[in-house]
C-alpha cells in the first residue's frame, strides 16, 4: 500500500463523498490504513452465530445420519423426500428436458473446460540432483471427491462442469455429488445432462452446510470423502473451515459469496462496466460489486447504465441488494486502483481499460483475470475454459483457484545407486550430527560402509 496512507490512523470508515444507485463513493486519497482495512473486510460473523448454527448442523448429521439429511430438506428446503438419491434412470428421464440448443451450449463449454484443465496434466521431469542421486514426482488421484453444486436463487450447471471435469481428468476413482433438491423434490434438468455428461450415475439430494458434513462423515447413503469441493453461501463456507480443522476431510478452498472487482479509466465503456457489476450482483444478496474507477466521470457514467440496465434484470431484487452491500473507490491513477485491488483481493479481477498490459504485471492478489473491454466475467463463468471456484473473501491473498491440481496428490520418489550414496552420504552423516540424530546418521553410514566392501 502507499506510504501517503500510513500516517493516518483513522479508527472509523471515511464517509462516502455521496452516490448514486446505492452505490458510495470513496476518494482513495482520504482513506487511511483503518479506513481500507474496513473497506476490504467482507463475510464476518462476529458473534459466531453462523459458526454455532453450523456446528449445530454438523453434529447432528455426524450423530443422525441420513435421518437428519431427510429431516432438513423439510425444514430449509420444503421438500419431503422419500429417498436422499437420484439415480442413472431418473436423471436420464429428467435431462431429456434440456433442448438441443441448451445441450449444443453445454457441450461446447465442456469442450473448452476439457482442453485447457486436461493441459494441466503433465508429467514432469526426472532430476539428477547429483551423480547417482535422482528425484522426482508422480501425480495420484485423490481416490474419493466430494462435489457441492449450489441450488438455491439459482441452480448452477456450470459448476457442476467446473468440478467434475478436472475430477474426471485426474482420474478419482470415486466422485460424491451433492445438490439441493428442487420443489418437486428432484434436480434441475441442467444438472442431470451434466451429470450424464461427466458419467456421474448418482446425485444426492442434499444441500447446505449439512451436505457438507454429509460428506465428510459420511451417513448410511453418503460415502465419507477425502476432499470437498464447490461454492455456497456462509453456511456452506462456514461448515467447510469447520470440517477441515475438525476431520480428515480437506477442502478446495473458502469460497463463499461471490464478488467482483472492476478496474475502469477513460477507456472502459460504462455500459460493458454496469453489466459486469450487475451480473455479479445477481448471484445473491451477500455478493459485492466493487468499482475501483480514475474519475467521478467514470463513476457517474456508470451508475447512470447501472440504474438503466437494473430496471429490465429479471433478478433486479437480488441484485439491488447485493449493489447497496457494494461501492466505487475513485483514484487517481491506475497504479492506484490496483494497489488498492491487491489489497481486496478479489475472486474476478476486470481490467476494463485499453491499458491492461501496462498494470497486468502488478496484479498481485486474484482469483481470476478478465483483461479489456471485451472480456466480460461471463466468459469465465461458463465457458471460456477457466475454471470459476474461485477463492473469496480475500482468501486469493494464499489461494488458487480450481484445477487439475486440486484433485491429485504430488508424491515425491527418490532413487540412489552407489555412487549416489557414497556421493551423498558424507554430507548427511554430517547433517544428522548437527542434529544429534545419530540413527539417522547410521542408516547412511552402515549402507556406505557395505559399498565400500
Amino acid at each position: 500500500m502507499d506510504n501517503k496512507n500510513n500516517s493516518q490512523t483513522s479508527t472509523s470508515k471515511a464517509p462516502p463523498l455521496g452516490g448514486g444507485g446505492g452505490l458510495p463513493f470513496y476518494k482513495y486519497s482520504d482513506l487511511s490504513v483503518a479506513d481500507i482495512a474496513r473497506l476490504v473486510q467482507r463475510n464476518v460473523d462476529p458473534a459466531n452465530e453462523i459458526r454455532d448454527l453450523v456446528e449445530g448442523v454438523i453434529a447432528n448429521v455426524k450423530q443422525n445420519g441420513d435421518s437428519a439429511l431427510l429431516d432438513y430438506a423439510l425444514k430449509f428446503d420444503k421438500v419431503e423426500l422419500d429417498k436422499l438419491y437420484l439415480g442413472k434412470a431418473e436423471l436420464e428421464e429428467i435431462a431429456s428436458a434440456v433442448s438441443p440448443d441448451q445441450q449444443e451450449a453445454l457441450q461446447t463449454a465442456y469442450a473448452n473446460i476439457y482442453k485447457f484443465h486436461k493441459a494441466q496434466l503433465k508429467t514432469e521431469d526426472k532430476v539428477e540432483t547429483m551423480p547417482g542421486v535422482t528425484c522426482w514426482r508422480e501425480l495420484r488421484a485423490i481416490e474419493k471427491v466430494g462435489l457441492y453444486i449450489p441450488g438455491g436463487t439459482a441452480v448452477l450447471p456450470s459448476t457442476f462442469l467446473m468440478l467434475g471435469i478436472p475430477a474426471r481428468i485426474a482420474g478419482c476413482s470415486e466422485i460424491v455429488v451433492c445438490s439441493p433438491p428442487q420443489k418437486n423434490g428432484k434436480v434441475n434438468a441442467f444438472i442431470a445432462y451434466v451429470a450424464l455428461m461427466l458419467g456421474i450415475d448418482k446425485v444426492y439430494l442434499v444441500g447446505g452446510s449439512q451436505a457438507v458434513a454429509a460428506m465428510a462423515y459420511g451417513t448410511e447413503s453418503i460415502t465419507k470423502v477425502d476432499k470437498i469441493f464447490g461454492p455456497g453461501n456462509q453456511f456452506v463456507t462456514k461448515a467447510k473451515t469447520i470440517i477441515q480443522s475438525t476431520t480428515t476431510t480437506a477442502i478446495d478452498m473458502p469460497a463463499g459469496p461471490s464478488e467482483v472487482l472492476v478496474i475502469a479509466d477513460e477507456t472502459a465503456k460504462p455500459a460493458y462496466v454496469a453489466a459486469d457489476l450487475l451480473a455479479q450482483a445477481e448471484h445473491g444478496i451477500d455478493s459485492q460489486s466493487i468499482l475501483v474507477c480514475t474519475s467521478q466521470v467514470i463513476a457517474d457514467a456508470t451508475i447512470k447504465e447501472v440504474e438503466k440496465q437494473l430496471a429490465v434484470l429479471p433478478r433486479a431484487e437480488i441484485a439491488r441488494q447485493a449493489i447497496a452491500n457494494s461501492y466505487i473507490v475513485i483514484t487517481d491513477t491506475l497504479d492506484e486502483a490496483m494497489d488498492f485491488s491487491n489489497q481486496y483481493a478479489p475472486e474476478h479481477l476486470i481490467l476494463a481499460t485499453e491499458k491492461w498490459s501496462a498494470i497486468t504485471p502488478k496484479i498481485i492478489n486474484a482469483g481470476s483475470v478478465f483483461l479489456g473491454n471485451l472480456t466480460p466475467e461471463s466468459v469465465g463463468d461458463y465457458a471460456s475454459g477457466t475454471n470459476h471456484t474461485l477463492p473469496t473473501s480475500s482468501y486469493s491473498r494464499a489461494y488458487s483457484g480450481v484445477s487439475v491440481d486440486s484433485f491429485v496428490k504430488k508424491i515425491t520418489f527418490q532413487f540412489l545407486t552407489e555412487e549416489g550414496i557414497k556421493n551423498i552420504g558424507p554430507a548427511v552423516e554430517i547433517l544428522a550430527d548437527m542434529e544429534g540424530l545419530h540413527a539417522h546418521r547410521n542408516a547412511v553410514s552402515v549402507r556406505m560402509a557395505k559399498s565400500q566392501n
